[in-house]
């Protein structure tokens, strides 16, 4: 990518961010339609059971906690923007519902971002990124987040790399 996926700037420092790339040996058209259907997700974003509510401009992802909990985290679609021609990309973002959930008290905001460009040789860069705003106590684990969401992302990748192929 030519930039960076989030504008991070001086108000942004204090958030915990993580990016991963990965080339998939799928074309972009191929890539993209995995991504922009929430309900394949559960094929290939870590720990997602199913989808729930699938809306144009949101959805609910349902997992498992560590205790075996169903756990249910809201999101809404900021951008949806498929990838046009042959050397043009795309890019998906949502943000989680945090007010009133559980997730408040640790989180005040999170960003997840996936952009997707073509490669010359007709695979696919997909870059993932998650930007999560920590609140109150829970900055003090920003490198921990910032370490689990890497994992994840890595986990995410690994995944859609098996739906497309």
């Amino acid at each position: 990518m030519s930039s960076h996926p989030f504008k991070l700037g001086p108000s942004r420092l204090n958030l915990s961010s993580a990016s991963r790339s990965r080339t998939l040996a799928a074309p972009v058209a191929e890539v993209w339609r995995v991504i922009e259907d929430p309900y394949q997700m559960p094929r290939w974003w870590p720990g997602i059971e199913r989808m729930e509510g699938v809306q144009d401009d949101r959805f609910t992802q349902v997992f498992k906690s560590r205790r075996r909990r169903t756990v249910r985290a809201d999101f809404r679609v900021l951008t949806s923007q498929p990838p046009g021609g042959e050397d043009a990309g795309g890019h998906r973002s949502w943000t989680q519902d945090v007010v009133g959930t559980p997730f408040e008290r640790v989180l005040s905001e999170s960003v997840t971002e996936i952009a997707v460009e073509p490669e010359p040789d007709g695979g696919t860069r997909v870059t993932l990124v998650q930007r999560q705003k920590l609140r109150g106590y829970s900055k003090t684990g920003a490198w921990a987040m910032r370490s689990a969401t890497r994992k994840r992302l890595d986990r995410a990748l690994e995944g859609l790399a098996r739906a497309v192929g």
